[in-house]
């Protein structure tokens, strides 16, 4: 047998066997997950690449659309509702997002404490998670109505003014920030809750050993560990945030005086009022667009944070 012969079995006896059990677990999984995909891809990523193509079409969406080349694009950075738009998404989102993240901390850590009744309080704070946007949107509007609402009813009681709320020019935007806070702060709660749980207890206590008082414990030991989940929910709230439209749909319909026409609704009625599909479109592929640059930047900012990897 030649040195070569006997080299060229080394390599074969080398070589890995394919586990055959991973393989059936991979076949399996993929198995399972593939109605998922399919229907991501279906519902997901087809529309998307439509709406590009639509982008660059003049078309009312009733009829087939001709070629429009740039026009849309043009026409969206010359519309100033569209900059009007854009200034109240921004405004929306600059409220929201730091609001939330800013009450749902506190609560976690509250009812991360052994106190009687813990079990009531995380099932209460859930609530709101679980509550439709359409009903949500009733509940706040019935609450904040001008004439019967029990909160201006509240402000009348202690003989403060009445307020317009959702039908107030200067307040609507800010009625909406309050009513989709109130509905996100459950899911905000929960992503802490899980984070502060997994703190390991060791350290708690090393920095109690130390001298660390629960506030200095708290501030250098739980909360560089729960970063993870702020640069999480910082990520998937601004992402939320910037495509809202459901809560204004149900409470002003972009009124009063388009206060609060965010970029989606501002999209959704040149799409389905004004029926032109194409620079509909074109807003969309910007709102895309914009989600993924501040996507990009906030993962970024968060490796640099996080004391574990965001990937």
């Amino acid at each position: 047998m030649t040195a070569e012969v006997q080299a060229r079995r080394a390599v074969v006896r080398e070589r890995p066997r394919v586990d055959r059990r991973k393989l059936d677990d991979h076949v399996a999984g993929w198995g399972f997950a593939a109605p998922a995909v399919v229907l991501i891809g279906v519902f997901g990523l087809v529309p998307v690449v439509w709406s590009f193509v639509l982008s660059f079409q003049h078309t009312d969406l009733t009829s087939p659309g001709t070629f429009a080349g740039g026009d849309n694009y043009a026409k969206l950075v010359a519309d100033p509702l569209f900059w009007d738009a854009a200034r109240r998404t921004l405004v929306y989102v600059v409220l929201f997002v730091p609001i939330t993240l800013a009450l749902a901390l506190p609560i976690a850590v509250m009812l991360n404490q052994k106190i009687r009744g813990v079990v009531f309080y995380r099932l209460a704070v859930s609530v709101p998670l679980v509550t439709s946007t359409v009903a949500t949107g009733i509940m706040f509007s019935w609450l904040a109505n001008p004439q019967f609402g029990l909160v201006n009813a509240a402000l009348d009681a202690v003989g403060l003014p009445k307020q317009g709320f959702f039908s107030d020019p200067g307040q609507a935007l800010f009625a909406v920030v309050a009513m989709t806070v109130w509905g996100w702060l459950g899911f905000a709660v929960i992503i802490y809750l899980a984070a502060l749980q997994n703190v390991p207890k060791d350290l708690i206590e090393a920095s109690a050993l130390d001298g660390c008082g629960r506030a200095r414990s708290f501030w250098h030991v739980e909360l560089p560990l729960v970063a993870p989940a702020t640069g999480f929910l910082l990520v998937w709230l601004t992402i939320n945030g910037l495509q809202l439209f459901d809560a204004v749909y149900v409470t002003t319909k972009g009124g009063p005086l388009r206060a609060t026409t965010v970029l989606v609704y501002h999209l959704y009625n040149e799409a389905f009022v004004s029926f032109d599909g194409g620079y509909a479109a074109a807003i969309g592929c910007a709102v895309f667009l914009v989600i993924g640059a501040f996507t990009l930047v906030q993962l970024r900012f968060n490796r640099r944070t996080s004391h574990y990897e965001v990937r």
